[in-house]
């Protein structure tokens, strides 16, 4: 069966662990050539050891120029090309609201989630124009409803979503696609953590399972699907979207139980 990105070359940020692991090892399953982008080596060197050494792990800051720059062109130097830049790498964290929140780490999330976009693109788009390519953001349901306790964050993915909008638009002219995909609340080890600091791991797993509409707090492996088919040729026609991978969270209250009201 032909694998839908074979011999792509997928430029992946935060595709180390997480959710970023998860698109890569889908990515790779489809026949996709990777150069994954990570600021902890650690992590890189396991998601090559597991992805195998025809990929290229880059350690690299997405927050910095120089970093984004030197990895676009060790990427083209190693393939070639690039046919898509996927703009993965981001943080949650701190929780707070706005006031509680100083400077530093107002400027840690807007440099990570947002202007690391900025930087792939202005470094990546020749390629991607000569590619005919495509961008793909991981946004969050976040950006589009809020989120108690986290306002920043949430407010990097409404950024994120406006550029994906407004990009889609300014690239559409040289046949580049530009979508992102808006996951809810997904299974990751940083969230396994979180839950385990909260000594209540139970609780925050029902929480968690009972936002989606589907029942259940999925793994990453859900959003790497969506983002496969963006990436491919199936999504020829679709661009500027932010694509909900959320099990209907997004949808409206439902039931807490199943008793009827009378």
């Amino acid at each position: 069966m032909m694998r839908l990105l074979k011999d792509r070359v997928i430029f992946l940020t935060g595709g180390s662990k997480g959710i970023g692991l998860e698109c890569a090892l889908k990515y790779a399953e489809e026949g996709a050539k990777l150069a994954i982008i990570s600021n902890d080596q650690v992590s890189l060197t396991y998601a090559i050891s597991i992805l195998g050494e025809q990929h290229l792990g880059l350690l690299a800051d997405v927050s910095c120029a120089h970093d984004m720059e030197q990895a676009v062109k060790d990427t083209l130097l190693n393939f070639g090309k690039i046919d898509v830049i996927h703009n993965n790498a981001g943080i949650a964290y701190p929780s707070k609201n706005v006031h509680q929140t100083d400077e530093t780490e107002w400027n840690n999330l807007f440099n990570i989630n947002v202007k690391g976009i900025y930087h792939t693109t202005k470094y990546g788009l020749n390629a991607l124009i000569h590619s005919k390519g495509c961008i793909i953001n991981t946004s969050s349901l976040v950006g589009e409803i809020g989120q108690e306790n986290h306002a920043v964050y949430a407010a990097t993915k409404g950024a994120v979503n406006a550029l994906t909008k407004s990009m889609a638009l300014d690239y559409a002219k040289y046949k580049i696609r530009v979508n992102a995909v808006a996951p809810a609340g997904v299974w990751t080890e940083m969230l396994e953590e979180w839950g385990k600091e909260q000594n209540d791991m139970e609780g925050i797993k029902n929480y968690l399972d009972g936002i989606h509409a589907l029942g259940y707090c999925p793994q990453g492996d859900v959003v790497a699907d969506a983002c496969v088919f963006l990436a491919s040729d199936k999504a020829r026609f679709i661009t500027g979207i932010i694509m909900p991978v959320s099990g209907g969270a997004e949808l409206g209250y439902k039931k807490v139980n199943q008793l009827e009201t009378i």
